[in-house]
């Protein structure tokens, strides 16, 4: 299964949510197949991230959007937690601090962006200032509006300097999220997540999809595209988020550098006594 292709939002497409099935796993897939290939995975990407950081040239910025309790800080724990923190960290977009909103809405986005050799991943992001701005009405439509084209070039800026983006709407519907409010309800360690404007946003979502839907249609891009990732069964969803990142990486064609001294006279210098010894 060629996750990405799957899942992937074409530029320009008119994306409608209510005909996309939260729930596909695809065929003859089951948790323990899924398991077993994370844990595969696992390995591949903690040995791609290895490579990038050696080789410093590039990055990469995975960007995790959703309904709330669609799985984003699950993703970040099942997918990226086998990543080195050295290069490698995730920041959560919450909201902004008065020397955020002192800037224009992108500085906040831009400050967290990943350094060359890096991955950051971002729990919710830049998306949000036309997603709950335009929702519950923070900035008037004249400017929520123009917001989406100065997105596309920020993120345009960001690949030509190196950085790969890759954009992950994590899909349940109104009837899923609910469920695990109340999963939540009945779960001591879960319930310090529980805010009363988890419940009061519900009266939104129709807003918000519609949002999502105009996020998905004017800001898939080439060079940023969004992939619509089935997330009823965790999983699954982990698995093709997984899938897309690991293959993108591998896709770098990466190579380590060259050693910045001479080996052989490394070797000769510090290592020729021990070496004659040993004989």
């Amino acid at each position: 299964m060629n996750y990405g292709k799957l899942f992937a939002v074409k530029p320009g497409t008119c994306v409608k949510l209510a005909d996309i099935k939260s729930g596909f796993t695809g065929a003859k897939k089951t948790k323990a197949v899924a398991t077993a290939e994370m844990k595969r995975d696992d390995r591949r990407l903690a040995d791609l991230q290895y490579l990038l950081y050696a080789e410093h040239g590039r990055s990469l910025l995975v960007c995790l959007q959703g309904m709330d309790a669609s799985g984003k800080d699950g993703t970040i724990r099942h997918v990226f937690g086998a990543l080195d923190p050295q290069g490698a960290r995730a920041h959560a977009f919450k909201e902004p601090s008065k020397e955020e909103a002192d800037h224009d809405f992108l500085w906040r986005a831009h400050v967290q962006a990943p350094a060359k050799g890096e991955i950051v991943i971002f729990n919710r992001s830049h998306y949000e200032d036309v997603l709950i701005a335009r929702v519950r009405g923070l900035v008037p439509k004249s400017v929520w509006s123009k917001r989406y084209e100065l997105i596309n070039e920020f993120e345009r800026n960001l690949t030509l300097a190196g950085t790969t983006i890759l954009k992950f709407y994590l899909h349940v519907t109104e009837r899923e999220q609910l469920r695990r409010f109340a999963r939540r309800l009945d779960d001591p360690s879960r319930q310090w997540k529980i805010s009363e404007s988890d419940y009061s946003e519900r009266a939104y979502f129709p807003e918000y999809v519609k949002a999502y839907e105009d996020v998905l249609a004017k800001t898939s891009t080439a060079h940023a595209p969004w992939f619509v990732i089935p997330s009823k069964r965790k999983w699954f969803r982990n698995l093709a988020v997984s899938k897309i990142v690991v293959e993108t990486l591998k896709s770098f064609d990466m190579k380590f550098p060259p050693p910045a001294v001479d080996i052989e006279e490394i070797r000769r210098k510090y290592h020729a006594a021990e070496d004659g010894a040993q004989v």
